[in-house]
């Protein structure tokens, strides 16, 4: 069981460090074709994942409720929509075009790239958590493949996060190794997220439905504040659709296949 949490909790921060990892391949400027590619690809990923990872299992944990067995999904979603709203306004916060949102402040452009990324991978941390807490306790639906299935999701989502951290530093000015190190560095945090999640599974366990509706909240609003609309600039936002298409579709089939 330790080797399995352990494995689910490392699978999408190696993503992360994959994608990062894309720089030391880079040669000149990041091509907006291939970064709209990678914000698509991602949206669709993460859309999917808060559909039919966190949102569906939700409500089929509450089927006692009988005909409110919406409720818990649908108040943890807009609690989880609120707080990334709330932390997107406190916090100075960076969109992938390098536009800036959120009070003033002296963090360099990098740092505050960086705490963006970051600040987006703590819910979905969290969201691996909850599934395996969930999985752990055997009091609920969820199995070991399907917290795996969102463990890869994430992963898979969490690829194109890291060069699209790495890359665009890359190319205005910062070296390969630093480029990287920021990469790496905004994802840690999911891991760290999704430990302390499962240390506190008893208190996760009874109010697992709303958590899982709160990830997806956090998930969906990172796509519609960030993804979106990064995904739909400039001339490549058919290559981006389509890329939503085909990353929507690879989570379906890996939960459906894996779970």
């Amino acid at each position: 069981m330790i080797k399995e949490i352990s494995m689910g909790l490392l699978i999408p921060f190696a993503g992360t460090v994959l994608g990062a990892g894309c720089v030391l391949f880079m040669k000149k400027d990041m091509n907006e074709k291939l970064q709209n590619a990678l914000t698509g690809f991602a949206a669709g990923i993460m859309i999917a994942a808060s559909i039919w990872s966190l949102i569906i299992p939700a409500m089929e944990q509450s089927e006692h409720m009988g005909r409110l067995a919406f409720i818990p999904a649908v108040v943890g979603f807009c609690i989880g929509m609120i707080f990334l709203q709330f932390l997107d306004i406190v916090i100075p916060h960076m969109h992938i075009n390098n536009t800036v949102e959120g009070p003033k402040t002296s963090l360099q452009k990098t740092t505050m790239m960086v705490l963006a990324v970051a600040l987006h991978n703590i819910p979905e941390g969290m969201a691996v958590g909850v599934v395996y807490a969930g999985w752990v306790s055997g009091k609920t639906t969820i199995t070991a493949a399907g917290a795996l299935a969102l463990a890869i999701g994430i992963a898979i989502q969490n690829f194109p996060e890291g060069a699209i951290i790495s890359m665009p530093l890359h190319s205005v000015g910062e070296s390969k190794g630093r480029s990287l190190w920021y990469g790496i560095l905004s994802g840690i945090v999911e891991p760290i997220a999704g430990l302390l999640t499962i240390m506190l599974a008893g208190i996760v366990i009874p109010i697992l439905p709303y958590l899982l509706g709160f990830a997806a909240g956090a998930m969906i609003y990172v796509c519609i504040e960030d993804l979106i609309p990064e995904m739909s600039v400039g001339k490549h936002s058919n290559t981006a659709t389509v890329l939503f298409m085909v990353g929507f579709a690879l989570m379906l089939v890996l939960d459906v296949a894996l779970g």
